[in-house]
């Protein structure tokens, strides 16, 4: 699978364009924003959308969703239900961060632990972990050894615990049973900021390394 990442909104958030080489077909993940600068870089890379993946209803992730579904009639995929609270929350986290418009959506479906979602003819496992909110899901292309963590993990942090049903234990706990036993050797794209392997964040990593 081939991935480009797109920065996206004023928190710089790592928006994932992820396409499968055979069919062209492709998959954006947390399209917080910055439509035209996505839907450019589809383009320019021959890729077809096919549906929206969310790893998290935080505005920054999921701001751009119900835009791009509507405006292309894509399929929503994501997070674990426990986020709805989030997600029906999008017209006030619109006017608290100062982004314009911003619409609550349901997803066509809801991700649980154990799920896979298709990209093309590509698949993603789903792995459930939450801490950061409580329906934070990744999702892993276990060929490609990549996963896409959203908020989880960052090079040298970790995602915030400290907004509305966050909780440090657990995701302390996501990280360790559920994102350490994909293998050091697993590149990861964060939420922000730069890329990182699993194996660089237990040993380096003063959150949650070993």
């Amino acid at each position: 699978m081939k991935y480009q990442i797109i920065p996206v909104t004023p928190f710089e958030q790592n928006c994932s364009l992820l396409w499968c080489e055979k069919s062209k077909r492709g998959a954006v993940v947390d399209p917080g924003g910055d439509l035209p600068r996505i839907l450019r870089a589809a383009e320019t890379n021959g890729v077809t959308l096919e549906k929206i993946l969310v790893t998290h209803g935080h505005i920054d992730h999921a701001g751009g969703v119900a835009e791009l579904a509507k405006r292309l009639s894509l399929p929503i995929e994501g997070p674990q239900r426990e986020d709805g609270f989030w997600i029906d929350g999008m017209p006030a986290q619109s006017k608290m961060f100062g982004f314009p418009n911003v619409r609550a959506f349901t997803p066509a479906r809801w991700l649980e632990q154990g799920d896979v979602v298709t990209v093309g003819e590509s698949e993603l496992q789903v792995l459930h972990c939450p801490g950061h909110t409580p329906g934070h899901v990744v999702f892993f292309d276990k060929p490609g050894r990549l996963a896409i963590v959203g908020d989880v993990l960052f090079q040298g942090s970790i995602g915030r615990t400290d907004f509305p049903k966050g909780d440090f234990d657990t995701l302390i706990a996501s990280i360790r049973e559920r994102l350490w036993p994909l293998g050091d050797d697993v590149s990861f794209i964060p939420g922000h900021g730069p890329m990182s392997t699993f194996g660089a964040e237990r040993r380096h990593n003063p959150y949650c390394g070993d």
